[in-house]
């Protein structure tokens, strides 16, 4: 409902005017009468109209002057003009002072009337548009601000603050840090963000660099003082500014609200953070150089246990001794025998690998890409094992039943790490060990299959097993006959050929070596049975896999 004012001296034209329609069924609201041009001015707070029609000719004030005024005070009031005379100066001027239209008294009807009220409605409309526009805009400047100025940031370290370039960048940034005299820059790195994002789309990926933004931010608080913004990889800068020169005061606060973000990371995203302060710099141009400095910190002192907290890590600390080699991947042996372990179901084995890789990379820091590269293949390739062992859909579904990946977000040190992938791929191997004593068996003969995978390269009986699972010897061997159509003895030789077959397609070991690893106690026996069992004797087994490694060769 638009509200409309009249301002004239002369009763009987309000009368008209009131009169000549029914103003709400026309969307108009008619909120009052003035009948001079001082009296419309204390009108105007009460009654806020929108539109104000107003007589030109009256006593003490006339139209046009109180226009005026209006257009001042209350510039979103669309003011029509009224008047008896055809007067083209006082046309010119009222439209001249922004008002909708001039009217004639003697010429004024509804239809008349109503079509300029209709114009003003219009013009109305149109400035709200434009003014929720202007808000709009400026919403979306308020909001973007943080953005750009993360943007210069990142993009001023990118620069090494050298060049053109990086002039204009920091030139964009005066005025963010009001009266700042030194500034320092710190290198956080989210520890195991490429594990946790490999499988990630880029928008979830996007998602996550964005809430450990935002939860940065929370934690430092004023963007003018402290500024959080992501440079590439999982790793994230943040800028101090200090108001104050001395040195040991802006490290200590640094490393406070450092320690304050690490534990809201943690918190609020369940990451695990690292990070170290550069050296502080009197000016935003070399920025650059002191965030490479923290960098350069963080890369060179491994998080591990028990060496230097991160919280400390400084430009000023000596960086980790590197004497190792640095591995950037795991080597093809590697991953064969990982996958040959897993196939055997050959726990020792699997577990001597993961503690010989993490132990070849124990120097390195856990964030680093080539460690987090080495998990990845190692993951890989405990997947690898679980398709060539379950159906594909039927792997998706069991690994539900391995330990999260999501729980590598928690992971601060190389021991953890050890210790989650030594979880890890025992939770894999008992999947696989279930899987093959599976199918149509008794709870009791699976029981007894399982406890054969485990325990095979060993010496084993029937004796042990029935006790294991609490039956009588008896029972158990004709259940188990029953059952899986052999007695307890034929089956574990299976399992265990099965296993030297495996190892036999490694090329790995020698015959000898292999026959002893998977349970036999002589050779002799070994040679017996693999040829009952296979049809040829183990070096002919060997022979026929060579037309296959020659055509794998490159």
């Amino acid at each position: 409902m638009f509200k409309v004012l009249l301002i004239d001296d002369e009763p009987l034209i309000g009368n008209v005017i009131r009169t000549l329609f029914n103003w709400k069924k026309h969307g108009f609201e008619f909120v009052g009468e003035a009948y001079s041009g001082t009296e419309a001015l204390g009108m105007m707070e009460e009654s806020q109209p929108h539109i104000a029609i107003i007589d030109v000719n009256m006593p003490e004030m006339n139209g046009v002057e109180l226009q005026g005024i209006l257009r001042e005070r209350y510039p979103s009031v669309k003011t029509i003009m009224l008047s008896s005379y055809d007067d083209y100066d006082y046309v010119r001027e009222c439209l001249r002072n922004g008002a909708v239209d001039y009217l004639l008294k003697h010429r004024l009807d509804e239809a008349l009337l109503l079509n300029v009220l209709g114009k003003a409605v219009k013009d109305l409309q149109e400035e709200d548009r434009v003014e929720e526009g202007r808000l709009a805009s400026k919403k979306m400047a308020e909001t973007m601000k943080p953005v750009l100025i993360r943007s210069r940031i990142a993009e001023l370290v990118r620069e090494h603050g050298e060049g053109v370039g990086s002039l204009e960048v920091a030139g964009g940034l005066e005025g963010l840090y009001p009266g700042a005299v030194r500034y320092a820059a710190a290198a956080l790195q989210i520890i195991p963000f490429l594990l946790l994002t490999e499988s990630f789309s880029d928008s979830q990926t996007n998602r996550l660099v964005q809430q450990a933004v935002d939860v940065m931010q929370q934690s430092l608080g004023d963007i003018h003082e402290r500024t959080a913004a992501y440079v590439e990889n999982g790793r994230l800068m943040v800028v101090f500014a200090f108001k104050e020169r001395s040195e040991n005061a802006g490290s200590s606060e640094a490393h406070r609200w450092m320690g304050k973000v690490q534990h809201a990371l943690e918190l609020m995203l369940n990451l695990k953070s690292v990070y170290a302060l550069g050296h502080p710099c009197a000016s935003l141009m070399q920025l650059g150089t002191s965030y490479r400095s923290a960098e350069k910190a963080l890369d060179t002192s491994p998080a591990v246990e028990n060496e230097i907290p991160s919280e400390h890590v400084t430009h000023n600390e000596p960086a980790a001794k590197n004497v190792q080699h640095l591995r950037v991947a795991l080597t093809i042996e590697e991953q064969k025998q990982l996958l040959l372990a897993l196939e055997s179901l050959d726990q020792e084995r699997m577990q001597q690998l993961i503690a010989s890789v993490c132990g070849s990379v124990c120097h390195q820091p856990l964030h680093s890409p080539a460690v987090q590269m080495i998990v990845s293949e190692l993951l890989q390739t405990g997947d690898k094992a679980l398709k060539k062992s379950i159906s594909t859909p039927a792997a998706e579904a069991a690994m539900s039943e391995l330990p999260p990946r999501r729980d590598l977000g928690r992971i601060g040190s190389m021991d953890e790490l050890e210790e989650w992938l030594r979880s890890y791929f025992t939770a894999l191997l008992n999947l696989l060990k279930r899987q093959r004593a599976g199918g149509s068996y008794s709870r009791h003969v699976s029981q007894a299959i399982h406890f054969i995978l485990e325990r095979y390269q060993g010496y084993i009986n029937l004796e042990m097993v029935a006790a294991s699972i609490g039956l009588n010897p008896s029972y158990l061997s004709r259940l188990f006959k029953e059952e899986t159509q052999c007695n307890f003895s034929e089956y574990v030789n299976r399992i265990r050929i099965e296993a030297a077959q495996k190892l036999l397609e490694s090329d790995q070991y020698s015959v000898k070596q292999i026959s002893s690893q998977v349970g036999f106690t002589t050779y002799n026996y070994f040679f017996k049975v693999f040829k009952e069992l296979t049809g040829m004797t183990p070096h002919a087994y060997v022979e026929s896999l060579r037309p296959e490694r020659q055509r794998s060769k490159p």
